[in-house]
């Protein structure tokens, strides 16, 4: 078996990997209906980091903006995955700047949306950040606006997970406590649903018990990356609990392929969405290790199936 090759070609057996490269908004759709079993993904933080494409999800100009566009994609991921797939979805929150981009006694905010108003000023848009309604030094609650926003949209919440990092980023703020965590949190499409409860169970006094829903794991990076990326350990948690060995595990926010990695470890297949080309070379050094196969990615040229599905000739 190939590692990496087309869609239609994982779906078969015939590779483990794949990637689309483009706005995940296009290429998901064209990825067949109940092709994985979970989803396991960390979408770009709002206003956190410029990626230099426009349209690219994180940079709206508003909070809603970015929860409308999370509601759109994760509305393709549920058909996508299958009916008694699950979405696991990690995110983190950002802080209100003030309009010039200073942070008010704030430097966590300086580096999360404040980025966002510096990134729209330079391209002529507003940067005031209290036109959605939030002074300046808010939290925006960007998790559980879009968790909320999902389940109005038809998914089912079944957990809210706080992955408690051990080791976070420094913050200089001294008029609140230092955030320690970020969110996870587990949908699924219909009541009844894949999870293996044994996959992840605790070690508990009186012996095995079921996984509670704070999970202490350190934080991680990928050197290529640049920035700190999801931990394999978490990643492992949500892809043993929702899959199978030789389902199918889909990440529409493939970054630098730690969903992919992990998988592919434990015997799962990979679909990957990236909008970046130079972010899927990372995921073709980091997979290495399991062929030598460095044929091109798939993309997406016209909205006929195509090549899309077209299996490599030998």
């Amino acid at each position: 078996m190939n590692a990496e090759g087309t869609v239609a070609e994982v779906l078969a057996g015939a590779a483990k990997w794949s990637s689309l490269v483009g706005d995940v908004r296009e290429t998901l759709r064209y990825v067949p209906d109940g092709s994985a079993q979970t989803c396991v993904t960390s979408p770009p933080y709002y206003g956190l980091r410029d990626y230099g494409t426009a349209g690219q999800i994180g940079q709206e100009q508003s909070p809603a903006e970015y929860v409308a566009a999370m509601v759109a994609v994760m509305r393709e991921v549920r058909r996508v995955l299958a009916d008694d797939g699950t979405l696991w979805l990690n995110l983190g929150d950002s802080y209100v700047a003030a309009a010039s981009g200073k942070t008010s006694g704030d430097p966590h905010a300086k580096s999360t949306v404040s980025v966002n108003a510096n990134v729209r000023a330079a391209r002529g848009q507003s940067a005031d950040k209290t036109k959605f309604g939030l002074p300046e030094k808010n939290l925006i609650g960007i998790p559980w606006r879009t968790a909320l926003a999902l389940q109005d949209d038809g998914w089912i919440l079944r957990a809210e997970i706080i992955w408690a990092k051990g080791s976070p980023m420094p913050e200089a703020a001294t008029d609140r406590p230092t955030r320690e965590h970020e969110h996870v949190f587990l949908f699924s499409k219909r009541p009844r649903y894949f999870y293996d409860a044994s996959a992840i169970e605790e070690r508990g006094a009186d012996g095995p018990r079921n996984a509670r829903t704070v999970w202490e794991i350190n934080a991680s990076g990928c050197a290529e990356a640049h920035f700190a990326t999801m931990p394999p350990e978490l990643a492992r948690r949500c892809i043993l609990a929702g899959s199978r060995k030789g389902d199918v595990v889909l990440d529409p926010f493939g970054g630098a392929a730690t969903t992919a990695l992990v998988a592919l470890q434990h015997g799962r297949r990979a679909l990957l969405c990236e909008l970046n080309p130079e972010y899927v070379e990372i995921q073709r050094r980091r997979l290495a290790d399991f062929t030598a196969d460095t044929s091109s990615p798939v993309r997406v040229e016209a909205p006929e199936w195509g090549a899309l599905f077209a299996a490599t000739k030998p």
